[in-house]
């Protein structure tokens, strides 16, 4: 006979307030999914603006020690969303999270993860740790297959596998033909100095051929601001790219959603970014640091260049033909439709059913 969890007050953990409009975007799907009757504690960095923009608790996620804490007074861990268990970013971030679980099981509280990437794990000790933390977890749900295929790797087996969750944001129509070109580029060191050359000769090439603007949207507000400025410091930038480049900001995913919707192409290196684009109906191409976001391109069928591959030789053709090709309403309803397994593990972790 399941028993009933009288579950009020989770504590959220993620990469929240750090001004990134995808854990945004997380955050808000996840907040809407859960029980009326819930009063979450969220995680975050800039708290200040975390609890204006949604209303929620907050605590210090980047001090270990005040999320213990902060858990003693929670009644269950929820990981949520993005891909926290990862050594690519820092193995101590690793750490961090799997710590956070057993501090929950020590204490006796369920741990749910939810809408999660798994890895990579490029170190032996990180497969170690992820393999002896899944057990720890109450329910899971994973936003990819290759996710859930490393899982079992693992040894995890009773899990479910979607989509992104952020596939559950709402659409917008899309009116942006023979609208702006909009950038969701990110740094990469891996590019610099002599990697970024072809990337910015195809894009002069994009501009000029299609007469359209470039728009530069810092999707990680910290880490892509000024990023075409930056670019100039390291490599020559085309002249023609300057002059019709110009950076624009947003709040958040509603204003970024806007943005896209009146863009004739998007193309993006920001996996949320990509998600979010064509949510809003605007044709779509991808640069891809990460299997994640050549993963979702694939499932679009829209222009992908792997980063870590010679550039393509037409890769301005491609973004030219892609001008004002809206992506396919099947696959993007196909895609939505598997964001329901995330509700549904949510839903088991709150009726007890483990």
């Amino acid at each position: 006979m399941a028993r009933t969890l009288r579950l009020r007050r989770p504590l959220i953990c993620g990469y929240y307030g750090e001004h990134n409009l995808g854990d945004d975007a997380l955050l808000e799907v996840l907040l809407g999914n859960l029980p009326p009757e819930t009063e979450p504690l969220v995680t975050a960095h800039d708290q200040e603006w975390v609890r204006h923009r949604f209303g929620v608790a907050t605590c210090n996620r980047r001090s270990l020690k005040d999320v213990v804490v902060a858990l003693r007074s929670c009644d269950s861990l929820l990981l949520g969303g993005g891909s926290l268990l990862q050594d690519a970013t820092s193995f101590q971030s690793l750490v961090y999270y799997c710590l956070l679980m057993l501090a929950a099981r020590l204490q006796v509280k369920p741990v749910l993860l939810w809408g999660q990437g798994l890895g990579p794990l490029r170190r032996p000790i990180s497969r170690v740790l992820v393999r002896s933390a899944m057990p720890l977890a109450s329910a899971i749900s994973w936003r990819d297959e290759a996710s859930g295929q490393l899982a079992e790797r693992l040894g995890s087996r009773d899990h479910a596998v979607g989509s992104d969750p952020v596939w559950a944001y709402p659409q917008r129509p899309w009116k942006g033909a023979k609208g702006p070109i909009v950038l969701c580029w990110r740094p990469m060191k891996a590019l610099e100095p002599n990697g970024w050359p072809p990337y910015l000769a195809a894009l002069a090439l994009l501009a000029e051929r299609s007469k359209r603007e470039l728009v530069w949207l810092p999707f990680h507000r910290m880490q892509d601001r000024g990023l075409i400025q930056r670019l100039q410091e390291v490599t020559p930038v085309p002249k023609l790219l300057l002059e019709r480049s110009r950076e624009v900001e947003v709040a958040d995913p509603a204003e970024a959603m806007t943005l896209f919707s009146e863009a004739g192409l998007v193309i993006a290196m920001r996996l949320h970014g990509l998600i979010l684009a064509a949510l809003a109906g605007s044709p779509v191409a991808a640069l891809s640091y990460d299997p994640k976001v050549a993963a979702v391109a694939r499932s679009l069928g829209c222009p992908l260049q792997d980063l870590e591959a010679p550039p393509h030789q037409l890769l301005a053709e491609e973004w030219l033909h892609q001008l004002d090709q809206i992506p396919p309403a099947a696959t993007i309803h196909s895609l939505r439709q598997k964001t329901g397994v995330h509700a549904v593990t949510l839903q088991r972790l709150w009726a007890g059913t483990k």
